[in-house]
């Protein structure tokens, strides 16, 4: 399976699939509301409002696996994000991201190898994928990566469209 075929469900309850983002650079986050790495958000919508334009997508994806710190509704999420936070970013419907219950999303990034000695599994809330403007996924960075970290911000620069960073 493509990442592109693999349906999504966002905050809003639209239903589409990750084929949307097709020809952007999107960057896949866990996130959490509760949570100690909660204050990436602002970082995240910086990155956004940055790069956007010229080719970036930022998909958060509520999870509540961790602690239990995303215990609320999809609608109490995005406003504590967009209350909290001015997230402009699309969110997807919380999701498992790992366990029985692991979103497809997930089955497929998660295939994508850590680097580290924690295995391939998602550790915490606010891990990052990046996935090119063709469906690869490029760069996995843990939860303490944060969204200004100058490994991170290469990556992206390296995998945003060519057409759009001219």
């Amino acid at each position: 399976m493509s990442l592109y075929d693999i349906p999504l469900t966002l905050n809003d309850g639209t239903e589409t699939a990750f084929g949307q983002y097709a020809g952007q650079a999107v960057l896949v986050v866990n996130v959490a509301s509760k949570c100690g790495f909660t204050p990436q958000y602002e970082g995240l919508e910086a990155l956004y409002e940055e790069l956007r334009e010229r080719g970036l997508v930022i998909l958060g994806v509520p999870c509540n696996q961790f602690a239990g710190q995303e215990p609320g509704t999809d609608t109490e999420i995005e406003e504590f994000c967009r209350l909290t936070y001015g997230v402009s970013f699309p969110l997807t419907a919380k999701a498992d991201v790992l366990g029985a219950r692991q979103h497809p999303l997930y089955a497929e990034l998660t295939r994508f190898p850590a680097g580290d000695e924690h295995g391939d599994k998602v550790r915490w809330n606010f891990e990052k994928f990046l996935v090119s403007p063709a469906g690869e996924i490029v760069g996995r960075f843990r939860s303490t990566v944060t969204p200004d970290a100058p490994e991170l911000r290469d990556a992206i620069e390296q995998a945003l469209p060519v057409s759009a960073s001219l």
